[in-house]
């Protein structure tokens, strides 16, 4: 095989992925995680062939569209920072990430979970959230915009908590809990 086509190769399998990762994502936020492939492949323009190479086991997939997700609500964070004063920046993060939260079936109660089986999600979680975080509540901190004793653990640890599913209210009503907890940030 020539180098010119094993790079059209890499770029295929890269949009397969991408298609992939953006289908789940669609699908997983309207039918959860345990939806058939072939809803999420159907809307990828995949095969259910391509799907499992990629990612042969639904774990794999769950994973990947999550780590994807939390990607690129961090990664928001500085933009968010550089558009926008620091008490705007910080309430923007957070409806960002608690829109993360509320549109993954099960994602808050993995992130609030012990079981060992979210240990790796959990961790590259914490670990690229964190700093965001971390930086945000600095900046308005500094700004006097919010309490002095928040912390960004605070913040990762409430908002799951208040997106837990609550009986006969739908998912925006942890919005709106969270709405009301970042009004409370305040000083």
């Amino acid at each position: 095989m020539t180098e010119n086509a094993a790079t059209r190769r890499r770029a295929d399998a890269q949009r397969n992925v991408g298609a992939l990762l953006e289908a789940a994502k669609a699908v997983f936020a309207t039918a959860g995680v345990d939806a058939p492939a072939k809803e999420i492949t159907d809307r990828a323009g995949v095969g259910v062939g391509t799907l499992y190479r990629h990612f042969p086991q639904r774990s794999d997939l769950v994973l990947a569209v999550l780590k994807h997700e939390i990607d690129a609500c961090a990664d928001a964070g500085p933009e968010l920072s550089a558009a926008n004063p620091p008490k705007e920046a910080l309430s923007a993060w957070i409806e960002r990430y608690t829109e993360l939260v509320a549109t993954k079936v099960g994602l808050a109660s993995a992130l609030e979970s012990a079981d060992r089986a979210h240990q790796v999600m959990r961790e590259h979680f914490y670990r690229r959230m964190s700093p965001v975080l971390d930086t945000l509540l600095d900046a308005a901190r500094a700004a006097g915009e919010i309490r002095a004793d928040v912390t960004a653990g605070d913040i990762l640890h409430a908002v799951p908590l208040l997106c837990q599913p609550v009986p006969g209210e739908g998912p925006g009503y942890g919005l709106h809990l969270v709405a009301v907890f970042v009004d409370g940030l305040r000083p």
